[in-house]
């Protein structure tokens, strides 16, 4: 009855999101309390939901004050850099941003902090996306691909919590996995092109201008990032994150086109790309509010903070090292690093405040979904329909599989990490295995290994915090999100288990008793 509440409820939660009955902040919210009742807890759904509040607000906090610092760092100019270059070596090709998009989130995400890697990496691209009318889908596709080979970092929290629930070496999970990694980044690259060569058949190559002029724009109540209001070349339809181009930006019989429906004031040597502006509403104009001359920006330069750049870069990479080092508890270091940032930057108090309200809007969706999903699961662990599941999955292993629990495990782990946490499928579900697997000669070590595939699906659950801020920065819904990537997702893991095999990674079977 309780393992039939759990899956009923979690389809029903899934179902609701992704075909938009509900928006995510409500379906978190109102199912698991509905499902509670149902299965007659009531008396005890209030210290179940505040339990599962208090187990995530640590993470609330790092998120609020994460996304507030590093939107002082980009107010202040910090990315405008890398734009500039990566817009060099694009050209206004949408492939090579997408390829570009994948292998800068892998480079950030070393770091073991999804994040963080979400952050920098949207602030860094998303302008691009915008400027050439691309897919946000795609970018925020290859970015959690990126994320989720990269979160098996030993730092990355599962390796961490296989080796400590299987009582192995963290080392006896990780190096081996190291070859499989490779394998599957590549795959991910691979994806990332295909994505990408789409978005060229789409869009074409789009010519970007030389070095354009900054103009001054009124703040968005959005996550600013450098570059944030370059001219679009693209209207976009609902929040699926789908840009129909403009007649003058997309590309015909592979040919290559400029933007139309703005001014690009370019520097020396620079060409003009003019459109007619004509205010219907359809041009690039039609992003700002209309006009015919949309604003090229970098950061405002009310915000930026060009002499304090090394300031910021050591800032920033004194953050990153303590992150890693695990110093001090995440929340702990975002919240001193924002004080020390805001100071710094913007040393007055009426500055100060203008900041924080800017980026309000960011904070308040985020954290509010990182509570709402508190609520799901604080009941989902309270009832123990979590515990059910998980015995569930252990019983519906037949004896005749006992050879190939290893090769068991990994494919488990795709479903699995995403349904229940990775607290409880590592603690719960892989310790029950490793000792079944044991009796057909396979250790520990290699059931750990495969426990870990799962991880690139783990990220599209409506679990893990850290989804949220990337979906919410990438202003999609998470419906969306999941529809679009989870087949891409679950071909990585798949590829990561088969290059596990061929690797002797994971064993393909074990010997019989």
């Amino acid at each position: 009855m309780l393992t039939a509440l759990a899956y009923t409820m979690i389809v029903v939660f899934m179902f609701l999101i992704m075909t938009k009955r509900l928006p995510a902040l409500v379906a978190l919210i109102v199912v698991p309390i509905a499902f509670g009742l149902i299965g007659g807890f009531g008396a005890s759904l209030g210290p179940m939901m505040l339990d599962g509040i208090r187990s995530l607000a640590p993470t609330g906090v790092m998120l609020m004050f994460a996304i507030l610092y590093f939107g002082i760092m980009i107010d202040a100019g910090l990315f405008d850099p890398i734009v500039r270059l990566i817009l060099k070596l694009v050209q206004g090709d949408p492939m090579k941003i997408v390829v570009g998009t994948a292998a800068l989130a892998m480079f950030i995400s070393l770091d073991g902090d999804g994040a963080t890697t979400y952050m920098i990496t949207v602030s860094a691209m998303l302008p691009l996306y915008l400027r050439l009318g691309m897919s946000r889908l795609v970018m925020a596709c290859v970015i959690m691909l990126a994320g989720g080979v990269m979160n098996i970092l030993p730092w990355g929290g599962p390796t961490a919590r296989a080796a400590t629930a299987l009582g192995v070496d963290v080392s006896d999970i990780f190096v081996p996995m190291i070859l499989p990694m490779a394998v599957t980044a590549a795959w991910v690259l691979f994806v990332a092109w295909v994505l990408g060569m789409r978005e060229r058949k789409r869009l074409g190559v789009v010519s970007l201008p030389a070095p354009a002029r900054v103009h001054r724009t009124p703040a968005a109540p959005v996550l600013q990032p450098a570059f944030g209001e370059l001219a679009l070349a693209a209207d976009l339809h609902g929040a699926s994150g789908q840009f129909t181009p403009h007649a003058a930006a997309g590309a015909r019989d592979g040919s290559v086109h400029a933007f139309g429906g703005a001014r690009i004031e370019p520097g020396q040597g620079g060409a003009t790309a003019a459109g007619s502006g004509s205010g219907s509403g359809s041009g690039a104009g039609a992003g700002f509010g209309g006009g015919a001359e949309p604003p090229v920006g970098v950061s405002s330069p009310e915000t930026a903070r060009p002499k304090l750049i090394w300031v910021n870069f050591a800032l920033t990479a004194s953050l990153l090292v303590l992150l890693v080092l695990g110093a001090l508890p995440l929340p702990v270091l975002f919240m001193i690093f924002f004080a020390i940032a805001i100071t710094v930057n913007y040393p007055g108090l009426d500055a100060q405040k203008a900041r924080i309200e800017a980026h309000a809007p960011n904070v308040l969706p985020v954290v509010s979904l990182i509570f709402a999903a508190g609520i799901f699961v604080g009941i989902l662990q309270g009832t123990k329909m979590v515990d059910a599941i998980a015995l569930s999955v252990i019983a519906a292993v037949p004896d005749a599989l006992g050879p190939y629990l290893a090769i068991v495990t990994g494919l488990l782990s795709i479903p699995f990490t995403f349904f229940i946490s990775n607290d409880a499928f590592y603690f719960g579900v892989v310790p029950v295995l490793a000792k079944a697997a044991e009796v057909y000669g396979i250790s520990a070590a290699e059931i750990g290994r495969a426990s870990v595939i799962g991880q690139p699906v783990h990220l599209l659950s409506p679990l893990v915090a850290s989804t949220y801020l990337l979906v919410g920065m990438c202003k999609v819904e998470f419906g969306d999100h999941q529809r679009f990537t989870l087949i891409w997702s679950a071909s990585a893991s798949l590829v990561m288990l088969v290059a596990s095999v061929i690797f002797g990674v994971v064993p393909l079977s074990g010997t019989l008793p």
